[in-house]
């Protein structure tokens, strides 16, 4: 068995062409694809937040939303920029989230990627110690963000409060039991593989990381999932991890799929780079009949090694386009590969 979800990084466009022409269409339509995931049997709905773009930003609203209207779907990000948050009012909002949802949420974080903005954690009142560069602060911030949703009691109540407080030290509220067991890092490398497993949180790989050995990309990311387990297995975390990985699929039942993506598709792994420093490798898109495409997938040694698939899907076409492509995956392509 395995888990297979969608993931929308919530695109729109004010555009005749697009289904998504404003922020409130890609929010409510992000809340339609999750109750329509559901509907035909995903397991998960991942959302992707970035800021100063036409895209989804903050997500404690969405992730509300999402969580009060269904009822038995993951909900989760894939991912959270932790440069922007600050970690103990994130942790009272996931909290929240997570008690609405019932203890659905699955919270993507990461260090964050190449933005739209030079600096752009600066407006928001951030900005990194002495000596620590963004992705060190993206860091710090995660590990006081997981103390904040540990439910340690750490703070000294005040001897006079408005209201009676319990006896000795007190903890953010509300508290989510089992939440730090559901915490997610997106990485890009081994090595980061390997602190995901140090610091305890399930592991996320998409389809973009760090070209280590020239490989294809479902090789290289397989082996990126090998490092994170051996390293979990050098720590008592107390639970067993999981491993998620993105990929942009595609079953072609008509001829609007055919139309949209036969042909165009990117069959082949693309080695470039998102900024400066590293090299990347980019995974390969899968666009094909079914049947085909079942073949094709054998052989990804990433997926196969994954509890989790997720699912991009092209937002900008629409709710009922994108619940029909999911339902391509779980009707006809899950099955055939015994992850139903």
């Amino acid at each position: 068995m395995k888990k297979i979800g969608f993931l929308s990084f919530g695109h729109w466009m004010d555009h005749p062409d697009s289904q998504v022409r404003s922020a409130a269409d890609t929010l409510l339509q992000s809340i339609d694809l999750a109750q329509a995931a559901e509907d035909v049997g995903a397991d998960g709905a991942y959302f992707r937040v970035h800021h100063y773009a036409q895209q989804l930003g903050s997500p404690t609203a969405l992730l509300a939303a999402v969580a009060a209207r269904t009822s038995r779907i993951e909900l989760g990000t894939g991912v959270v920029d932790m440069r922007y948050p600050d970690p103990f009012g994130f942790a009272e909002d996931m909290a929240s989230v997570d008690l609405i949802s019932e203890g659905r949420l699955q919270l993507g974080l990461s260090r964050g990627t190449p933005e739209q903005v030079i600096d752009g954690w600066k407006y928001f009142g951030i900005s990194p110690e002495p000596g620590e560069t963004e992705a060190d602060m993206a860091r710090r911030k995660t590990l006081k963000f997981l103390e904040g949703i540990e439910g340690h009691h750490f703070a000294e109540p005040n001897p006079r409060p408005m209201f009676p407080n319990p006896p000795g030290l007190l903890r953010l509220e509300p508290y989510a039991p089992g939440l730090r067991e559901r915490i997610w890092w997106g990485a890009g490398s081994d090595a980061t593989a390997r602190w995901t497993a140090e610091h305890g949180m399930n592991l996320m790989s998409s389809t973009l990381k760090d070209d280590e050995t020239g490989e294809p990309f479902h090789v290289q990311q397989r082996k990126q999932i090998d490092a994170y387990r051996a390293a979990w297995a050098e720590y008592d975390h107390g639970f067993q991890p999981r491993v998620s990985v993105s990929r942009s699929i595609f079953a072609l039942t008509t001829d609007i799929d055919r139309l949209y993506f036969a042909g165009g598709a990117q069959r082949n792994d693309q080695f470039g780079s998102v900024g400066p420093g590293n090299q990347s490798v980019f995974g390969r898109t899968y666009a094909d009949e079914p049947e085909a495409l079942v073949e094709q997938l054998r052989g990804d040694e990433a997926i196969a090694a994954a509890d989790t698939l997720l699912l991009t899907v092209p937002t900008q076409l629409g709710v009922d386009y994108n619940a029909h492509l999911i339902e391509n995956i779980v009707k006809y392509v899950a099955p055939e590969l015994g992850w139903r």
